[in-house]
């Protein structure tokens, strides 16, 4: 399986085929516009399914599937969690997956990884299967401070008792907070590098050949200030 995650800084549309050429399994994109918004010159091909959630058709979540595997919304999804999107995933491997795009919200404990991390509480009795949470977090452990309760430390140790962990810290053996690898340069500055998106999977699914590469400065910026985060060969072999 290879999923992408991509804070695509709206316009899909005019985007996908720079994905495609990484041939996924499953994008997962955050300030994605409705599917009704592409013209049919525009349309992504070989689609199996298109799930959209949001509020705003010019920004909100794509969860898009190809090849062997397709999504379907959870049914125990709950609006409270606007953004983070528990989704059946079926094909060559079945799994829980919760595309997720941490947003601010009036009341602050709610927003940003707030939203995670009552979100995965909630979800909790579904953390317990193969299961992946991906997307842009907009968190990192250096914010720590700035939340009692709820911080990024407090989301990562939770889901560690899931036995789900971070896969890029888990690969790339750095530290939280000590990331060496952005996903995000803020409005487009090289001078204000970020680690704000992951993929959180259970441990049961990471195995010799399981990679992840996050995209390079130069590659991506002229299309968004993140980089995609491409996932590749989750599973059991």
């Amino acid at each position: 399986m290879r999923i992408i995650t991509w804070n695509c800084n709206m316009a899909f549309r005019k985007k996908w085929e720079h994905l495609l050429n990484h041939q996924p399994d499953i994008l997962i994109i955050q300030e994605c516009e409705h599917p009704s918004k592409f013209k049919e010159s525009e349309e992504i091909p070989n689609i199996n399914e298109f799930l959209w959630i949001g509020e705003n058709q010019n920004k909100g979540v794509g969860i898009i599937s190809f090849n062997n595997y397709r999504v379907s919304l959870a049914d125990y999804y709950s609006q409270e969690f606007q953004y983070v999107i528990p989704v059946n995933v079926s094909g060559d491997l079945d799994a829980t997956l919760f595309a997720i795009w941490a947003m601010p919200h009036k009341i602050k404990s709610k927003g940003y990884v707030g939203q995670v991390w009552r979100a995965i509480q909630h979800y909790k009795e579904h953390l317990v299967d193969d299961t992946i949470l991906v997307g842009d977090f907009n968190s990192n452990q250096q914010w720590d401070s700035d939340r009692k309760n709820g911080n990024h430390t407090d989301v990562v140790e939770f889901l560690s008792k899931f036995e789900i962990e971070s896969l890029y810290h888990s690969l790339k053996n750095e530290g939280h907070g000590k990331e060496q690898e952005p996903t995000l340069y803020l409005l487009k500055n090289l001078l204000k590098p970020y680690h704000m998106d992951y993929c959180f999977v259970s441990s049961s699914l990471i195995n010799k050949k399981t990679n992840l590469q996050v995209g390079r400065y130069n590659g991506w910026i002229p299309y968004s200030d993140h980089m995609p985060v491409i996932i590749d060969h989750l599973g059991y072999s």
